[in-house]
């Protein structure tokens, strides 16, 4: 299979502005490509994946990914549905952007990917030239009729945002001229943005131009609600925002409808394996083979070999109730995803159930103390006087408050 099917098996083509191009380029050449990325955090969420899985796939077949990110673009705010974006200083969105370098550049070669951003040269750029030179090849109406415009007319659009397309349109030519960027690819959200960078090569460059735009459908779950939501909000790539036992658990409990989607577009897998998985899955769906194997591609992806391998004891020892294996890493990760108060002196048993929402009132923290509901690594409390200390304390900092079988909670001696 070659890369351009590959690329529509795993359901990663949406949009193609010219799709014999796409081919010829992807498939007969070795070419550069670019993906751009707004430092609008300081860290990518897993909805991101999508285009790191692509650019490591064409990576694969020898294409040169650049990696674009926005540090002028994510002053400007790409136009949402709802409302207008809060607008970063330089200052917050330099930092974003180097963060968001950082969390890139561990998952591609970085001796053959190419880094670039767009501040370097949008920061350049008068606003004289800017009218003259790029936004006197685009009438309103063409804007206008974008469909991230037509869904924020009703409600109104600054001119700030309105021309976010046109900075977008100036980063694909200035790489296409200066990189021999032919391709850009982004989220469907981005085809607006895409086709405005193509129509500005063809007005400069002419009709001759080579310059290629895809897009990927956004990732929703099976019922089309909005993918990578958590309890606890947006699943992040930055381990110390999301924890990869998070990621795990997230991955794991994956509906069985999901799983072809996210097998294809968030995992390097090859056809064999996921075709192989799928059939497992629908013969055996209880064994949740795929959900494992997809929680565990995806971890390792993100965070590592040894940060998986955290996790999977971590969540064993949630399974099995003993914490006495894991590392000051391991625990630090489980204290992540449990009810945790961090202290530095003596403290009440009594108070420490109900700071940690194990007991919502003193007289129901001794109902469960003088039930024996109550441990302490794995230490029995029968005493509603106790006094919790740093002397029982797992790698000298760390306590697992278990009421009952399975409810959790930690304290973390500072």
């Amino acid at each position: 299979m070659k890369l351009y099917d590959e690329l529509i098996w795993r359901g990663l083509i949406k949009d193609v502005s010219n799709e014999d191009k796409a081919r010829q380029l992807l498939d007969n050449e070795q070419i550069k490509f670019y993906c751009g990325f707004d430092p609008t955090g300081e860290s990518l969420t897993i909805g991101h994946l999508v285009q790191v899985v692509r650019m490591l796939l064409l990576q694969k077949y020898g294409h040169t990914p650049i990696v674009l990110i926005g540090g002028a673009t994510g002053l400007i705010g790409d136009p949402r549905q709802t409302s207008e974006r809060k607008l970063l200083t330089l200052e917050e969105s330099l930092i974003n952007a180097e963060k968001i370098k950082n969390q890139l550049s561990k998952f591609l070669d970085t001796k053959k990917a190419i880094f670039v951003n767009n501040y370097d040269w949008i920061g350049k750029i008068d606003m004289i030239s800017f009218l003259r030179d790029y936004g006197k090849h685009f009438s309103i109406n063409y804007m206008i009729a974008k469909d991230t415009v037509q869904k924020r007319l009703e409600i109104g659009i600054s001119y700030t945002e309105f021309s976010y397309m046109l900075i977008q349109a100036i980063d694909f030519l200035h790489l296409y001229q200066n990189f021999d960027c032919k391709v850009q690819f982004g989220g469907s959200d981005q085809w607006g943005n895409i086709t405005t960078g193509l129509e500005l090569i063809r007005k400069i460059e002419g009709e001759t131009s080579q310059a290629v735009g895809l897009s990927s459908p956004l990732l929703l779950k099976a019922d089309g609600s909005k993918f990578g939501k958590s309890e606890s909000g947006a699943l992040w790539l930055d381990g110390q925002l999301t924890s990869p036992y998070e990621v795990y658990q997230y991955f794991l409990n994956a509906a069985d409808a999901d799983l072809d989607n996210y097998l294809k577009s968030l995992t390097l897998l090859s056809k064999d394996e996921i075709e192989e998985l799928l059939d497992k899955s629908k013969k055996q769906p209880e064994l949740r083979e795929a959900q494992i194997k997809l929680a565990e591609e995806i971890v390792a992806l993100i965070h590592g070999p040894e940060a998986l391998e955290e996790t999977q004891k971590v969540t064993k020892a949630l399974f099995s109730g003993d914490f006495n294996d894991l590392s000051a890493s391991g625990l630090t990760m489980l204290s992540k995803t449990l009810d945790t108060i961090e202290i530095n002196e003596l403290k009440n048993i009594l108070d420490a159930l109900i700071e940690t929402n194990l007991a919502s009132s003193k007289r129901e923290a001794r109902t469960f103390i003088q039930s024996n509901a109550i441990t302490l690594n794995d230490q029995k409390i029968t005493d509603t006087e106790y006094i919790v200390t740093k002397e029982i304390t797992l790698q000298n900092q760390f306590i697992i408050v278990r009421r009952g079988k399975k409810k959790y909670a930690m304290i973390i001696y500072r």
